[in-house]
C-alpha cells in the first residue's frame, strides 16, 4: 500500500500497462486495484492513465505483429506459451473482428495475444484502436469511477476483510464464465469452436 501511494506509482503504473498489452507476461490489474486503495480521490485518473498507456503498448503489439512477426512475433507468441493457441486465436478474430479486440481488453483473455494476432491480421488501425479503447476502458476506468466514488468505504472494508473480497472475486469470476458458456450453448457455436479448435496457422498468403 506505502509503494502504491510513491509519488512514481503512477509511472510505473503507465510503464507495466504498456508493456502488458504487447509482450510482458503479469497483468497490471493488481498495481491499479493497489493505487486505487491507497489513493481512493485519484482511482478515475489511475483508470485513464492505465487505460490509454494499455492502448498505446497494444499499437506495440500491432506493430510487432504486422511488420515484424517473422523476426520478434512469432518468437514473442513461443516465448509467452501462445503457439499452441495462436491458429484458434487467428481462426477466432477472423470471426469476430474488432469484438475480438474488445473481449481481448474486458475479459480474462490475454490482450497481448489480440493485439499481435491484430497486426498479423492487418486489422484496420482505426477500429482496433476503438475496440481498445473500449475494452481496456471498460476494465480500468470502471475501477477508477468505483474506487472514486466508494473509495472510502470501499477500502475500510477490503482492508479489514481482504481474504473474504479476494476468495469472492475469484468464485464470482468463475461463476461469471460458467453462465456465460452455458448461455453460448448452441449447435451453431459448438461448430465455430470446433472449427477454430482444429485451426492451422495462416501465412502471409492466406490471412
Amino acid at each position: 500500500m506505502d509503494k502504491a501511494a510513491h509519488r512514481q506509482a503512477q509511472v510505473w503504473l503507465a510503464f507495466f500497462c504498456f508493456i502488458e498489452a504487447s509482450f510482458f507476461p503479469i497483468p497490471p490489474h493488481p498495481l491499479l486495484g493497489l493505487m486505487c486503495l491507497a489513493e481512493p480521490r485519484k482511482a478515475l485518473r489511475f483508470g485513464i492513465v492505465a487505460t490509454l498507456s494499455s492502448v498505446a503498448g497494444g499499437m506495440l503489439g500491432y506493430a510487432i505483429g504486422w511488420g515484424l512477426y517473422g523476426s520478434i512475433g512469432e518468437w514473442l507468441i513461443a516465448t509467452l506459451g501462445y503457439a499452441e493457441i495462436f491458429p484458434a486465436a487467428q481462426c477466432r478474430f477472423a470471426q469476430l473482428g474488432p469484438w475480438a479486440v474488445f473481449i481481448g481488453g474486458a475479459t480474462p483473455v490475454p490482450f497481448k495475444l489480440m493485439t499481435l494476432t491484430a497486426g498479423f491480421m492487418e486489422m484496420a488501425l482505426v477500429p482496433f484502436i476503438l475496440a481498445s479503447l473500449a475494452g481496456r476502458g471498460l476494465v480500468f476506468v470502471v475501477v477508477g469511477v468505483l474506487f472514486r466514488v466508494f473509495g472510502t468505504p470501499i477500502k475500510a472494508f477490503i482492508e479489514r476483510y481482504l481474504g473474504l473480497v479476494t476468495t469472492v472475486f475469484a468464485l464470482l469470476v468463475v461463476a461469471g464464465f460458467l453462465v456465460i458458456t452455458q448461455l453460448r450453448g448452441g449447435d451453431d457455436d459448438q461448430a465455430v469452436d470446433e472449427s477454430c479448435a482444429a485451426a492451422v496457422p495462416l501465412d502471409r498468403e492466406t490471412r
